[in-house]
């Protein structure tokens, strides 16, 4: 079977969207499967729909080599779209043309800032990993390449600045809060540390736009079981075959200015550029990721395995629809109509026939995510309700703490618990399995006592809640008495 190639296609008479030829206009540091199913796609759909006639150059910023994988296609790859959509399932695939070539900054440093040098080019694009984003003051502006992704930068930068050329809109994307404005600090640190001058640090404000950006589809990746199966039905061999959700959202913290060279709003893509990217982040934090948390560990529990099959379970479901459009919604100050669209596209995302999401992998760490996705909206519900607790939320701490009691040995790294003639592993940080395991056999006042007041923790922001604790000493007695999914199905009555 042949590889997918502007050739292959050619002598297969395809007649979809391709480009071959355009401006090298997006710089991407990063080739990996999320940026290509999502800022790559969005580019191949302006470039198709709004005459964006823009390539994107791929930048390995990591050693590892991944060039001929890609040369061996011109670029190319199939991006398969799946899930669900009005309570349809939903398989679209396409050809991405967008790419022109990867580099590898390591093994092609003198190719990598060659690019500086092209007066096209206008975006640049990153997802470099949570750790990514970094100042490691070891790096020497001699050094081809720096090893950070800031320091790499920085290096291209003061190429670009030096020749005189126009700045970037530089849009990145990693997982961490403000990302473009820590990028940004980032690269200053080594203007000064490398002494590279006022005019430089001036020119990098003045002439570059660091966007802060909110990035949103689950990408499962390369579809090995599969990929077999996938390519007889293509008739081409296809390497770098990629997989996502349906959904995908993007948030992107800048001036409104960007939309006049991004033309993503001529193709109703699900594109923003706001003022402040917070509002959103803590819309995805508190609906998405807390709809998660607020349930997995109870449903697990209760005997399912996968978030799919808890939307078909009509207790598990209506114990999250009435956590987020009872207890969480309300806390939140968007556009109602907005919050309501949000969460109406969790069930869907949810029930993704193409995604077996395991409760167990959502389970990783959940006292530090409990924390950061459910305690603020326990919080800010109370503070709005005249210091009335949220039953739902309240109950799913209860079951937090009913999944983490479940731990009476220890394994590696873990403890293991029982549901039913089945064991499992719970997963967090040492010091909290070693809380756990010493409160192995406390009754469920003394646990929930233990718990609530650990201001490790939680700081000191549910000890001081009024009822909480005891609260929480009464789930933890109704499951007890009657089992967690049927307290799971009163605390919705």
């Amino acid at each position: 079977m042949k590889k997918l190639s502007y050739k292959t296609l050619e002598e297969m008479n395809y007649d979809g969207y391709l480009l071959k030829d355009a401006p090298e206009r997006v710089l991407q540091f990063g080739e990996g499967n999320f940026l290509r199913a999502f800022v790559d796609y969005f580019i191949d759909r302006m470039n198709e729909e709004a005459g964006f006639n823009s390539k994107v150059c791929v930048v390995q910023p990591i050693a590892f080599d991944a060039r001929q994988r890609f040369k061996d296609q011109d670029a190319l790859y199939t991006l398969y779209l799946r899930g669900q959509e009005n309570g349809e399932k939903v398989n679209k695939k396409r050809i991405i043309s967008a790419l022109s070539r990867v580099i590898n900054a390591y093994l092609d440093y003198d190719a990598y800032m060659a690019c500086a040098e092209n007066p096209d080019l206008r975006f640049i694009a990153s997802n470099t990993t949570e750790a990514g984003i970094v100042y490691d003051p070891e790096c020497k502006f001699e050094d081809k390449p720096a090893n950070s992704f800031p320091g790499k930068l920085t290096q291209f930068l003061y190429k670009r600045f030096n020749l005189g050329l126009k700045g970037f809109i530089i849009l990145s994307c990693e997982l961490i809060d403000h990302n473009g404005d820590e990028l940004k600090r980032c690269v200053h640190e080594y203007v000064r540390q490398w002494g590279l001058g006022d005019e430089f640090d001036a020119w990098v404000d003045s002439e570059n736009i660091f966007c802060s950006t909110l990035v949103d589809r689950i990408v499962p990746g390369y579809p090995r079981a599969e990929a077999e199966q996938l390519w007889a039905e293509l008739g081409y061999e296809d390497n770098n075959l990629d997989t996502g959700e349906v959904f995908g959202a993007w948030v992107i913290e800048g001036p409104q200015s960007i939309k006049e060279e991004f033309p993503f709003e001529k193709v109703g893509l699900p594109i923003m550029v706001v003022d402040d990217v917070t509002p959103y982040k803590q819309r995805k934090v508190r609906i998405l990721n807390g709809a998660h948390t607020s349930f997995v560990l109870g449903a697990y529990l209760a005997g399912q395995d996968i978030v799919r099959d808890c939307m078909k379970d009509s207790v598990i479901q209506g114990f999250m629809n009435k956590t987020l459009y009872d207890e969480v919604i309300p806390t939140l100050d968007l556009p109602k109509d907005d919050l309501l669209n949000f969460a109406a596209a969790v069930t869907e995302r949810f029930s993704n026939p193409y995604i077996d999401h395991q409760l167990l992998s959502i389970s990783l760490n959940s006292t530090s995510k409990w924390k950061a996705r459910c305690m603020p909206s326990v919080l800010e519900y109370v503070k709005r309700n005249g210091g009335e607790l949220p039953k739902c939320l309240t109950f799913s701490f209860a079951a937090y703490i009913d999944f983490y009691r479940a731990g009476k040995e220890k394994g590696e790294g873990c403890l293991i618990g029982k549901r039913g003639a089945d064991t499992f592993e719970i997963k967090d940080d040492q010091w909290v399995l070693d809380f756990y395991y010493d409160h192995r056999d406390d009754d469920n006042a003394a646990i929930a006592k233990a718990v609530v007041e650990n201001e490790q923790m939680w700081d000191d922001s549910l000890k001081t809640l009024p009822g909480f604790c005891e609260a929480v000493k009464g789930y933890l007695d109704r499951i007890d008495e009657i089992g967690i999914y049927e307290a799971m199905k009163e605390v919705q009555a």
